[in-house]
């Protein structure tokens, strides 16, 4: 498909997206990496589908860049990583999705240039959940996506909740029983972040 059918199908579609929609982009094929750009927004490709994810509220948005600024912090004193915010697309070699977008990551993989993606999942990523998302639906979805991190070499996922006031960290060791973090606690992202640590209290400000 060129890129003018493909921006025409968008404009056809109900572009409007709220903070955490979804909207899977009809291509009338599968989609490929090349597809990730042409929207302009965070995209992800599972089973075959793009799909465009919509801007976060305020709140989640600065939980977000807080997460990341403490992760570039550590990136100055210590060597290995890299600290990187959303709307990146690292991109996977699993059979259901080829690209994931988290909110905030630590990836430790080769460096690339401006016009390359990432390649390879983060070895810890953040994902924060934004007003209104919960619900089996949402715990399903949100479940599926930790399993592809893990399957894909993620070590650790942040599940943080701003309407709990809580961190969930869930491991690749153990990714049914996450350690709760909460208001006045110190999360950390063991062994992936080796001697990270950030207070919960910086994600609810």
């Amino acid at each position: 498909m060129k890129k003018s059918e493909m921006l025409r199908r968008l404009r056809m579609t109900d572009w409007w997206l709220g903070p955490g929609e979804i909207l899977v982009v009809p291509l009338g094929r599968p989609a490929t990496i090349e597809d990730l750009a042409i929207t302009k927004h965070k995209t992800e490709i599972v089973n075959g589908q793009l799909i465009v994810i919509g801007p976060s509220w305020l709140r989640s948005a600065r939980a977000s860049w807080s997460i990341s600024r403490s992760l570039h912090g550590y990136e100055n004193r210590h060597e290995g990583g890299y600290a990187l915010g959303s709307r990146i697309a690292y991109i996977l070699d699993l059979p259901h999705r080829l690209a994931i977008c988290p909110d905030a990551a630590w990836y430790t993989g080769g460096m690339w240039t401006d016009e390359e993606y990432p390649r390879g999942a983060p070895v810890f990523a953040a994902e924060v959940r934004e007003v209104g998302e919960d619900g089996p639906e949402f715990e399903r979805r949100s479940a599926a996506k930790r399993a592809d991190y893990f399957a894909a070499g993620t070590r650790v996922v942040w599940d943080v909740d701003l309407r709990e006031s809580l961190v969930r960290v869930y491991r690749a060791e153990d990714p049914d029983h996450p350690t709760l973090y909460r208001s006045g606690e110190v999360a950390e992202a063991e062994p992936a972040v080796p001697g990270w640590r950030m207070p919960v209290d910086e994600l609810f400000e």
